[in-house]
């Protein structure tokens, strides 16, 4: 697999295709989820973050063709098969059949709902701020029956189990890798984000 592109080019590339500000902190908030999972594997730290940024590149133009248009998005941009691939999966069992098979790709697959989850926590906090969030008030929220009743924890909980990891070592994971980009997130308390 091979890092087709650096950062900036990833991001002018989601740019592009995604004008939604909140669908940008979204892939901006898998990003980060992606870097920290990546240094839990020990890989490379920029090719997952990069991919966290551009799993969603087609759903703002095509949100009922979610996935259906990612290859011609990105193929001619210089991304390989297996880096497709990795995006893909993020889909499995919502809006394709490609499996998660490798670590990268079943963390792509677990991170993206819980992102989701974890920023309606930080939302509805006195502080909104991701920095003093942690994982006992998200598994309460988890449990709150219609509580961001959009992410599905069913993903989330089958994305841990096929990581073979606890649900709270993947949420402290995801959250530590959200806290370091807190103020580009717009959860540190403070100002709107760098979206």
């Amino acid at each position: 697999m091979q890092l087709a592109q650096n950062r900036e080019q990833a991001l002018a590339l989601l740019y592009a295709h995604t004008q939604s500000a909140h669908l940008r902190q979204h892939a901006l908030s898998v990003e980060a989820a992606m870097r920290a999972m990546a240094r839990h594997f020990h890989e490379d730290a920029s090719l997952w973050g990069v991919l966290g940024l551009l799993h969603d590149i087609d759903y703002e133009q095509y949100p009922d063709e979610h996935l259906q248009h990612t290859e011609e998005m990105l193929q001619p941009a210089g991304w390989d098969a297996s880096c497709i691939r990795a995006i893909l999966s993020h889909g499995y069992g919502l809006c394709n059949d490609v499996e998660p098979k490798s670590n990268l790709e079943k963390s792509l697959y677990a991170v993206d709902e819980l992102t989701g989850l974890i920023t309606a926590c930080v939302l509805v906090r006195p502080s909104r701020s991701i920095l003093d969030l942690e994982v006992k008030s998200v598994k309460k929220k988890w449990k709150t029956k219609g509580f961001a009743a959009g992410c599905k924890r069913e993903v989330i909980l089958d994305g841990a189990a096929r990581l073979g990891m606890e649900l709270d070592t993947l949420i402290q994971l995801v959250l530590d890798g959200m806290r370091e980009q807190a103020h580009a997130l717009g959860l540190d308390g403070g100002q709107e984000g760098l979206i």
